[in-house]
């Protein structure tokens, strides 16, 4: 059996238990305190880590991006993360966390490397306010399953962290070039589930573009349970599920339920199995891909690519109607 397929066995294995792994790794003190905190990363956005290479400094880089790195004959940017997050390390940068995510490579400089954990996705809770440390922090791991004594870790919101370090010189959304003609059945609703703030508000965007009505949720399980609201009321007015819910339109990575977990949920509820369900995430390998299939979803689309996510919902829509 290759490598790939030992990789999505593996994947399937932990989402078949809405589990995942964390990586866990510290960026120093911030100023006036001596905690040198824990955060997160999903392992499956990791490509490798390593001792800090040479990183050579590129003219007019953006703020907290130390230069490129030659990595086996690929240039990455490299991110002073401990920077970006207001951390000092005291001994240094020392090891860098390459990873892929949203179609892209890109490395941050970490203080040290802990150690791997695998959590069930119950053992994690949305950051909201303070917590969210300015949308940088999507969710809040408890890492020992002791309730009264646990240590905490920060799964940080890489993506959002990405775009505040090298923001892209073009809008995410240009309402010329979404396609608004299409039109759900009256009293139907897209349901959209996220738990990055930035990306509610990118997906509100398009769907706004394309003049489509939908309900968000935070995590997967507030997305079950919006589904089985509207499915309640769907029977009340003499409908079914789907001509209250058009299509589902989920995150991977979210608290309390992940979005593998919420669409085999969905696809093994004859209430529901009708109702086409999108997966919209930045795990973006080829591993992860064809791990989508594996679950049942109709269709996979990369964070952020507005004319991409409005095409494949025209195309899964147009597919639903037949």
């Amino acid at each position: 059996m290759d490598a790939a397929q030992i990789e999505i066995d593996e994947r399937s294995s932990l989402a078949a238990n809405n589990k995942f792994e964390l990586m866990l790794f510290r960026l120093g003190v911030s100023a006036g305190s001596d905690q040198n905190e824990v955060y997160g990363i999903n392992v499956f956005k990791l490509r490798e880590l390593m001792a800090m290479p040479t990183v050579n400094s590129i003219a007019n880089s953006p703020p907290h991006v130390l230069g490129m790195a030659n990595i086996r004959g690929q240039l990455i940017p490299v991110i002073d993360l401990p920077a970006v997050l207001g951390r000092t390390p005291a001994t240094g940068l020392n090891i860098l966390m390459v990873t892929e995510f949203a179609r892209t490579i890109q490395a941050f400089a970490v203080e040290e490397v802990d150690e791997i954990v695998r959590l069930n996705w119950s053992q994690v809770r949305a950051a909201e306010g303070a917590a969210a440390g300015g949308g940088t922090i999507t969710s809040i791991a408890q890492l020992d399953a002791d309730l009264n004594n646990t240590r905490l870790a920060q799964v940080l919101d890489v993506e959002q962290i990405l775009r505040n370090v090298m923001p892209s010189s073009t809008p995410d959304i240009d309402p010329d070039t979404i396609d608004s003609t299409t039109r759900l059945q009256p009293g139907a609703v897209i349901l959209a589930a996220d738990d990055s703030a930035s990306a509610r508000m990118l997906i509100s965007g398009c769907l706004d573009a394309m003049g489509l009505p939908f309900v968000m949720a935070k995590t997967g399980l507030e997305a079950w349970n919006m589904l089985a609201e509207l499915s309640n009321a769907a029977g009340k007015e003499g409908k079914s599920a789907d001509e209250k819910v058009a299509l589902v339109l989920t995150d991977l990575e979210m608290p309390e339920m992940d979005g593998f977990t919420l669409t085999k949920k969905i696809k093994g509820d004859p209430r529901f199995s009708k109702i086409p369900v999108v997966i919209h995430s930045s795990l973006s390998g080829a591993t992860n891909e064809v791990h989508v299939k594996s679950v049942g979803a109709d269709a996979y689309t990369a964070k952020f690519k507005a004319e991409e996510l409005a095409a494949t919902l025209l195309d899964v829509l147009a597919k639903a109607r037949r």
